[in-house]
């Protein structure tokens, strides 16, 4: 039998229409199928409609590209389609688990060359 979680998401915010009569909601949240992928880079792309992230990995250079210049090869394995309401609940919840860490154990430096060296 499927465990009891929260919902997906920002569940402190109501998702209803405004001024409506919220309830508390109990959702089953049924894992049976779900798959685990890791990804260490992404590509997002939109239409007017949808959102697309395609997830993968940054696979390290094995031998020399054009002008003696290593090629990177972006290994793409997973895509998430999904409409602008969800992807704006996605990044809500990214941006607060990102500000948690970062409260928690310090700043994310993106940029390689900055990284202190330990």
């Amino acid at each position: 039998m499927p465990e009891m979680k929260e919902p997906p998401g920002d569940s402190s915010q109501p998702h209803g229409p405004a001024g409506a009569d919220h309830k508390q909601l109990r959702l089953a949240v049924d894992e049976r199928n779900m798959k685990v992928t890791y990804a260490n880079a992404f590509r997002a792309q939109s239409t007017n409609e949808e959102v697309m992230i395609d997830f993968g990995i940054n696979m390290v250079p094995t031998g020399a590209g054009q002008n003696n210049q290593p090629d990177m090869v972006f290994q793409l394995s997973d895509r998430i389609v999904m409409n602008y309401y969800a992807a704006k609940r996605l990044a809500g919840s990214l941006g607060q688990i990102v500000r948690q860490y970062e409260d928690q154990y310090g700043l994310i430096e993106l940029d390689p060359r900055k990284r202190q060296k330990k």
